[in-house]
């Protein structure tokens, strides 16, 4: 599956926190820190840039997806 284009920081991390038992830590300069408990504890730091870089969301996703034991498209289908 590709990798969109245009998401952005912010509405990255507002979907990983609807969705994905994120919640937002706090932020510092331009990077929002998300935090989950849930299978166990992981933090993850996401640039609030417009648009991400591709590399970036990538690294994102598939740390979030190797936490969460899920695939990098099924997270990619939630945003």
């Amino acid at each position: 599956m590709r990798l969109p284009r245009d998401i952005s920081g912010a509405h990255l991390a507002s979907a990983l926190c609807r969705r994905w038992q994120y919640r937002r830590a706090h932020q510092v300069g331009s990077h929002i820190v998300l935090d989950t408990d849930t299978p166990s504890p992981h933090r993850v730091s996401i640039p609030a840039h417009s648009p991400l870089r591709l590399g970036t969301l990538n690294g994102i996703l598939r740390a979030v997806a190797a936490h969460k034991r899920t695939t990098r498209e099924t997270i990619l289908d939630s945003l």
